[in-house]
């Protein structure tokens, strides 16, 4: 049987966080990270762009999209799992989801959506303005 890798984080805490909210506000990026993506890099295939590599330390950076709505993605960004590799030691270490701005503060209050986009409380404006000419766009 093939050794599978272990989960560490740089920050547990902050990470869980994220990935609580992103449970919230998006089940389907949630969904496919945590059935389809988290066995795949447990049994060692690495999902996603490298981003780097560090020969000295034996390392690999990737990067991972995850599957979000497509107006989510134009307002706020793409959801992305940022996590290093260490080969010699079998190990995933989980770093962070971004966008972290939208995903850390859903996490510390209720955000309020709009025409099926979360808008942020500190750039409400701004996001408002950008689903309506992405609607607007569209028609």
């Amino acid at each position: 049987m093939k050794e599978a890798y272990l989960f560490e984080y740089v920050n547990e805490n902050e990470f869980k966080k994220l990935e609580r909210s992103l449970k919230k506000y998006n089940m389907l990026a949630y969904k496919k990270l945590y059935f389809d993506f988290y066995p795949a890099l447990k049994e060692g295939n690495f999902l996603g762009q490298v981003v780097s590599t560090n020969q000295a330390q034996g390392t690999k950076t990737y990067e991972l999209k995850l599957p979000t709505d497509i107006m989510f993605s134009k307002v706020h960004g793409d959801i992305k799992l940022h996590y290093m590799v260490y080969e010699g030691e079998k190990i995933v270490m989980l770093d962070k989801l971004t966008p972290e701005d939208i995903l850390t503060e859903g996490h510390q209050s209720e955000l309020v959506t709009y025409k099926g986009v979360m808008v942020s409380k500190q750039h409400s404006d701004k996001d408002l303005f950008k689903i309506n000419l992405l609607n607007m766009i569209q028609k």
